[in-house]
């Protein structure tokens, strides 16, 4: 009895160690976590993992469907993509960096190679298939 207490207890303070949640980014620490668009000319992700940045403000309708949506695939992909989400009306400088004048907007960025913008809301079923063929290449 004492064992399996011990595993259950074991396993509550565990899990909240493997699943990861979306981060809330800033300008600045998006110019330390993926790149310094200021002092670099060349893009040069400095992610060990991919990335999505969800680019977004509260008061948007189809930013708030995606939100559960982003929530849920960073439980899915919590060991293999970074998740981010970036206030566009807090961020003004990131979101005029990437020209980001409708919402949402997700830019997808893999290790290796360029970003990819995307505009609008997209069903779950495609943002997978983005992560799995784009960051993944699975």
């Amino acid at each position: 009895m004492k064992k399996i207490f011990a595993i259950l207890l074991l396993g509550l303070f565990t899990l909240p160690l493997m699943a990861e949640d979306v981060v809330y980014i800033t300008t600045e620490q998006f110019k330390a976590r993926i790149f310094d668009y200021k002092n670099e000319k060349e893009w040069k992700y400095k992610g060990k993992k991919p990335c999505v940045i969800d680019f977004y403000t509260t008061w948007c309708g189809p930013c708030k469907r995606l939100a559960p949506i982003m929530e849920e695939l960073s439980q899915t992909y919590c060991d293999k993509v970074v998740f981010y989400k970036a206030d566009t009306e807090r961020e003004r400088e990131l979101a005029y960096i990437f020209n980001i004048s409708s919402i949402p907007q997700v830019l997808y960025i893999p290790v290796e190679g360029k970003p990819m913008l995307l505009k609008g809301l997209y069903p779950k079923e495609e943002i997978v298939k983005i992560i799995d063929d784009f960051l993944l290449k699975k």
